[in-house]
């Protein structure tokens, strides 16, 4: 689907204003509505806008719109410009762009991440921002210079960041978070092997006392009956 031109009503207003050129052929051309162009020339519809010569302009052919006037349902091709532009590529290598009217917020936004989610990391809350490391730690340890004032704010709601974006950088320090616990910690759960034969030689060992008290016993009353009975014979 080819473009339109580069000011489709003005381009619009011009053909209708200097061909006989049908509706729908300028509708096509300039990408709007056949009842809008109609607008047009009932004077309903951009009123105040200037025409736009589109052969001028190199956008169109003198020769283009005679063959479209010669036939209602020929449809007008835009010219192909000689001039070859350079084409721009893109990168996302660098710093993100912040507004300038967006950067006194940045750091209520870094201290709303720091409360909010104290599990991102410096370069994660870097990255959704665009703030420096240094910056960030000053927030932390409150020695920002304009610490007292700070309010925390969303980034997202300041504009600093897409919650897709801080939705996918939570989720990421989540995921890192509890092998970085268990690794601190050192605290595993025993195999199920090693706890139940720790509660077999505990129960054994306390059988085994149980027996050991109860033969302690018996010999203590079989020495204690043997004493009673020499003192009768006496």
């Amino acid at each position: 689907m080819s473009q339109g031109p580069l000011m489709p009503k003005a381009t619009a207003v011009w053909l209708v204003e200097n061909t006989s050129l049908a509706f729908e052929q300028i509708a096509d051309f300039c990408k709007l509505h056949p009842l809008e162009v109609k607008g047009i020339a009932d004077g309903e519809v951009a009123a105040g806008i200037k025409g736009l010569d589109p052969v001028s302009t190199g956008q169109l052919t003198r020769d283009e719109i005679e063959k479209a006037q010669k036939a209602p349902h020929y449809k007008l091709k835009p010219a192909v410009s000689k001039v070859k532009l350079p084409e721009v590529k893109r990168t996302t290598k660098g710093p993100r762009y912040t507004p300038l009217s967006r950067r006194q917020d940045r750091p209520n936004a870094i201290l709303w991440l720091l409360r909010n989610h104290p599990e991102l990391k410096d370069s994660q809350i870097i990255r959704l921002v665009g703030t420096t490391k240094s910056t960030i730690q000053q927030i932390r340890e409150r020695t920002h210079w304009n610490s007292g004032s700070l309010q925390p704010m969303d980034p997202v709601t300041l504009g600093l960041t897409t919650q897709i974006n801080l939705d996918f950088e939570v989720q990421r320090a989540a995921a890192d978070r509890p092998a970085a616990v268990a690794a601190e910690s050192g605290a595993s759960l025993l195999p199920a092997e090693i706890s139940t034969a720790r509660d077999e030689a505990g129960h054994e060992e306390e059988h085994g006392g149980r027996e050991e008290r109860l033969d302690a016993d018996s010999v203590f009353a079989k020495l204690k009956g043997r004493h009673q009975d020499e003192d009768d014979e006496e």
